[in-house]
């Protein structure tokens, strides 16, 4: 596994790097082909905020720990990219199954079962074409935390949502 270690204002040291290196390694084993790995660590409110991205061959898996003590917010996104991988095992399978680079024999078997995630509701919109900023409002005066909405210029669907730190995040589709 290639593993790329970097600090948003953060000042990482070889133990930690090393540390880090190590126990992604343990994952390495449920990927067959070469997968990347990347860890980014920053201080958030006084707290250390680790995200780890892993990348094999399309199969993606995140996590993002908040914690005191950088070391435990380590084995935490790792014990949860593993519980991850476990959940979603059978899900995987039928995603993956021609694409070789996950080796499903490798991940443990969930502990509980996968809960049903079934659509609950649906509910039909009409896109408005629009600009950012009046999707902002809109999604502010729906009291909601996306918003979908057809973009006046290209004619693409975006959806602005508001992120953990208040800001605003836009996702662009381009077909």
């Amino acid at each position: 596994m290639k593993i790329t270690i970097t600090g948003k204002n953060y000042n990482t040291y070889q133990h930690l790097e090393n540390t880090i290196q190590k126990k992604l390694q343990k994952l390495d084993k449920y990927f067959a082909e070469e997968s990347d790995a990347k860890v980014v660590l920053s201080q958030e409110r006084g707290k250390n905020k680790i995200e780890v991205n892993i990348n094999a061959k399309g199969a993606q898996f995140r996590t993002e720990q908040v914690s005191d003590d950088v070391y435990e917010g380590i084995d935490k996104a790792i014990d949860k990219l593993s519980n991850q991988m476990s959940k979603f095992k059978g899900k995987l399978k039928k995603r993956f199954q021609d694409n070789k680079s996950v080796r499903f024999e490798a991940i443990p078997e969930p502990e509980t079962e996968a809960e049903d995630l079934g659509v609950v509701r649906t509910k039909k919109i009409d896109l408005q074409p629009m600009d950012v900023e009046e999707a902002a409002l809109q999604m502010e005066m729906g009291g909601h935390d996306f918003f979908v909405y057809e973009d006046e210029e290209t004619g693409f669907v975006k959806v602005l949502y508001r992120r953990n730190d208040g800001g605003y995040g836009l996702i662009e589709t381009s077909k």
